[in-house]
């Protein structure tokens, strides 16, 4: 198996949390290898107290509930021992540039303390995975149809490789089916979590929470009494008609509820 060339540790994180929010999500699970130039390693895994309710939209994910940290220490007590351990290191992970050392970080402030990427090199396996295998039209039929796409981003050119392309994928993934309806089905990017088309508004257990902007991560319910403000900015603005419905009705003290969807 292949070896790093390390000139130092370098120490490939993930964490488990209550969220896809950064700035009002918190760890429920952190864990660690630390690789060192010699090859040896270091793991280390522990369930953390976010001091907050675990949404059952993120414990299915992870299967880490309420019940599981409530006997576990919060960040803050164990914040200085883990930015000691991460000191002079580089960092790793899978998409840790935009999710998880951002979090982290927010975790450390709150605990009083600066996590200093400042000389640290990171290695992010999901930005290496996106360099490797480029998404675009022309990467597609090269890899589904076996050569290269003429007149790429002429109108026609390019539809007529997308039709062809989906005929390679049915080709060489009979798995994803073949009717439309399966592959409707296989095509579908929505987050379960998400409420209105846009994502604007989702499901945190049974309660809806705002999912942008300066309000993200509050209650609906509550932002209707204390901000009204907003849904009426909502309403007035270009956004879709779901997401302008869920705003007015809520001004009107009606909340969506799960059983409605």
């Amino acid at each position: 198996m292949p070896s790093l060339k390390l000139e130092r540790p370098i120490i490939f994180f993930d964490l488990e949390t209550t969220g896809t929010n950064i700035v009002r999500d918190r760890i429920v699970e952190i864990s660690v290898v630390k690789v060192f130039p010699d090859e040896r390693r270091e793991t280390y895994t522990r369930l953390v107290n976010p001091e907050m309710p675990i949404p059952e939209g993120a414990s299915a994910i992870h299967g880490i509930t309420d019940a599981d940290v409530a006997n576990q220490p919060v960040f803050s007590i164990i914040a200085a021992n883990l930015l000691r351990y991460f000191d002079n290191c580089d960092i790793g992970g899978y998409n840790i540039i935009r999710f998880d050392i951002p979090l982290l970080t927010n975790e450390f402030n709150r605990a009083g303390l600066s996590f200093d990427m400042t000389g640290r090199r990171i290695v992010d396996a999901y930005n290496i995975f996106c360099k490797l295998f480029p998404r675009t039209l022309s990467d597609a039929y090269r890899l589904f149809c076996g050569k290269e796409l003429e007149d790429a981003h002429s109108a026609e050119a390019d539809t007529l490789a997308t039709l062809d392309v989906v005929l390679g994928q049915i080709d060489k993934h009979p798995e994803i089916g073949s009717s439309v309806d399966e592959l409707h089905k296989f095509s579908e990017n929505s987050n379960p979590d998400h409420i209105d088309s846009q994502g604007r508004f989702r499901w945190s257990g049974e309660d809806v929470i705002v999912n942008f902007g300066k309000y993200s991560g509050m209650l609906l319910r509550e932002i209707s009494v204390n901000e009204p403000g907003f849904l009426k900015w909502i309403i007035r603005s270009d956004f879709p008609d779901d997401v302008k419905k869920i705003a007015n009705d809520a001004l009107s003290g009606i909340l969506p509820r799960k059983s409605d969807g």
